[in-house]
Parts: structure tokens; C-alpha cells; sequence
């Protein structure tokens, strides 16, 4: 069996953790946290950098540090995970979803504005599969309605947009290490931070309300209970799984890239189905292939059939908006032209480091000899 994904490994993930209990530090803010908190900070360009527990909590700490409260609107896409919408729900605000783009499953930005209203506090892009939302548009409407822009970078890592890291664009920036990206510390996250003053309370908020960061760095003799705030800090073992693949980033990329672009010089010709489209100036990092099919009927046939031929692809984000909680705590502005359709047309191809050119040439063959046959 060819499964979808799995969790990247280069080699020395062990010894790093090992080396950390021998340090007898695996707890948060370790060494190993710091390697990561400084690569971070240096191929992105961002002002600071907060390692995190998972994506969902530097979600959580964004809306926290947009001062979102009960009352207040987030704009968003409805083609996302749920911890996109949780993170401001869990703060009180009602969450509007408006359509995506077709071409890369963004939240189109032509639609932003129609959706604000002397509610709204702030605007979610979503970088689906690591490719950029039109991130200049999105800034200039935030910055005439005096919004907020945080970007859910969770496939983002490494991509760029017009030669800037995806997560630093935005106030806020927000990175996803689990098991299934391209980096992985099983469970885990960042938080990407623009400007200077968001840094201390950041801190804070990531340190259970206190004010400890500083006492470490020597800025305070004693540290106290300063502001809300919750454990966002990951273990440094964590953080050293990690830290052996960052330093390895360009070689995982590299290697995802290859399979993304195999896929595509072979799948692209065929056209009986859709492939990803990558806007101009978007560098973005093989998080995944995708194609369309014609419908849902078709989509499921393919993925039964490659099942039984030992391959496991699968489809992606019902829409919140179609949800239960989706229907309870947000609203969708204007009509829904889009999300759903598009939604029930995708499939992502199994594509992971190390996934091999025999595997990726037998997922070719398969997808080949299924539309051979309709």
C-alpha cells in the first residue's frame, strides 16, 4: 500500500532528543526550541518567532493578540480546518466565510470587502496547499477598514509571495508542524510575529500569563502573573525532532518538489481533469498535488479505484460553513458559487519525503489507466 502520507524523517531526530535529556532539559524554551526559533526568524524575515504546541494554538494567541471579544467578525474561507475558525470563535466572534477562488482554492479577494461590516476586527487568508492568497490586495482592504490580517500559513512553510515568507505579510503568522507537513515535530506549531510590539505580550500570553520569558533573559529577578494566557510551549524534545529537519529543509523541499513536478509533467497533458495552478510570483513548496475531477461521483470512483490497486488518496475540507458548528457560530456572505463544488472535485495524491520515483510513476500509471477506462 502507497499511503498518503508519511511523517518525514531524516536521521539524527533521535540523537537530538537524546542529547536533550541528557542536557535534563524537556521542557519548553530549550536549546532545541531556539535552533528552531532562529532558523524561523532568519528564512522568513519575521521579527519574532514563538514556537508552539501545535498551529491551532498560535491561531489561539493571534486572535488573543487581536484583542478579538465577543461581538467582533473574522473574515475567512469556509475551505479550511476547523482550528482557522475556532481559534476566534473560542474568543466569542462570529466567524464570516465568504467563496473561494476555483484556480487555487484561496478566499477570493475580490469578495472581502462586501463581507465587512463595523463588526468585523479581522481577515483570515488561508495559503491552501502552500500557495498564496493575493496578499497585496488583502493588505490594502485591511489596511483602508484599519483591519487585521493573520495569516493560517499551516502548508506554508518555505513558500513565498512575491519574494516574502508566507506568515510574515499579515500582523500574524501562523505555521502547522504535524505529522502530515512538510516538517514535522508530530504535534506542533509557530507563531510569526511582523511587529515588535506584539512581541512582550506574546511572550505572556505563550507563558501561562507570566511574565517568565524575561526572568530568563535576565530582564526581571522574579516572574509573575502579568496578563491571560495559557501553556503554549512545546516540549524542547519536541522541538529537537524538529530541529533535525529544518536543518534539513532545503533537502526535504527539494526531494517534494521533485515528486510535485513528476506528477505534474505527467497529469498536466492529460486534461480530463483540473491540476493546481500557481499564480505569478508565487514560489510555493509541494506541500501537495491535487487534481479536480469532473464531479463527486467521479472523484469517488477514482479513489476506490486506486484503493484497490494498494493507493491511498484522499479528499480534503468538508466546508465549515455546511457544518453544524459552521451554521452555529458563522455565517456565509454571499452565495456559495464555489467552495462546494470544488471541494467535491478534489483529490490529493499521496506525496511525502522520501515517497520514491517507482511509487509516484505507479500513482501516475493508476490515475492514467482510470480515465483510460471511462
Amino acid at each position: 500500500m502507497i499511503g498518503f502520507n508519511v511523517a518525514p524523517f531524516v536521521g539524527r531526530e533521535l540523537e537530538y532528543m537524546k542529547n536533550a535529556v541528557d542536557r535534563h532539559k524537556i521542557c519548553g524554551d530549550g536549546e532545541y526550541t531556539g535552533k528552531c526559533k532562529k532558523w524561523m526568524e532568519e528564512r522568513t524575515g519575521t521579527k519574532t518567532a514563538l514556537l508552539t504546541t501545535s498551529c491551532t494554538h498560535a491561531l489561539e494567541m493571534a486572535a488573543l493578540l487581536c484583542d478579538i471579544g465577543p461581538g467582533d467578525e473574522v473574515i475567512m474561507p469556509s475551505y479550511t480546518f476547523v482550528s482557522t475558525a475556532n481559534a476566534f470563535v473560542l474568543r466569542g466572534a462570529k466567524v464570516v466565510f465568504v467563496d473561494i477562488r476555483p484556480d487555487t482554492m484561496n478566499i477570493d479577494e475580490k469578495l472581502i470587502e462586501e463581507a465587512i461590516t463595523e463588526k468585523t476586527k479581522a481577515i483570515v487568508p488561508v495559503h491552501y496547499a502552500g500557495v498564496a492568497c493575493e496578499m497585496d490586495e488583502i493588505m490594502e482592504i485591511a489596511r483602508l477598514h484599519n483591519l487585521y490580517v493573520v495569516e493560517d500559513a499551516a502548508q506554508g512553510v518555505m513558500s513565498t509571495y512575491k519574494g516574502r515568507a508566507l506568515g510574515t505579510i499579515g500582523e500574524f503568522g501562523c505555521f502547522s508542524f504535524h505529522e502530515t507537513k512538510n516538517f514535522s515535530m508530530g504535534e506542533g506549531g509557530a507563531l510569526l510575529i511582523r511587529e515588535q510590539q506584539f512581541t512582550e505580550r506574546a511572550e505572556i500570553l505563550r507563558e501561562k500569563g507570566t511574565n517568565r520569558s524575561k526572568f530568563y533573559r535576565g530582564e526581571v529577578d522574579k516572574y509573575s502573573w502579568c496578563d491571560m494566557g495559557s501553556s503554549y510551549l512545546p516540549s524542547d524534545l519536541n522541538a529537537a525532532y524538529l530541529w533535525a529537519q529544518l536543518e534539513e529543509g532545503d533537502k526535504i523541499t527539494a526531494d517534494r518538489m521533485h515528486t510535485w513536478k513528476q506528477y505534474d509533467e505527467a497529469l498536466r497533458p492529460l486534461e480530463r481533469f483540473e491540476v493546481p495552478f500557481i499564480p505569478e510570483g508565487c514560489e510555493h513548496n509541494a506541500h501537495m498535488y491535487y487534481i479536480k475531477t469532473r464531479d463527486l461521483e467521479e472523484r469517488t470512483a477514482l479513489i476506490a479505484y486506486l484503493m484497490e490497486n494498494g493507493i491511498k488518496a484522499v479528499f480534503h475540507y468538508i466546508p465549515l460553513h455546511s457544518s453544524q458548528a459552521g451554521r452555529r457560530y458563522g455565517k456565509f456572505c454571499g452565495e456559495d458559487i464555489y467552495t462546494t463544488r470544488e471541494s467535491e472535485r478534489l483529490v490529493r495524491l499521496p506525496l511525502y519525503y522520501q515517497i520514491g520515483e517507482e511509487n509516484v510513476g505507479y500513482v501516475i500509471g493508476k490515475v492514467k489507466k482510470f480515465y483510460e477506462n471511462r
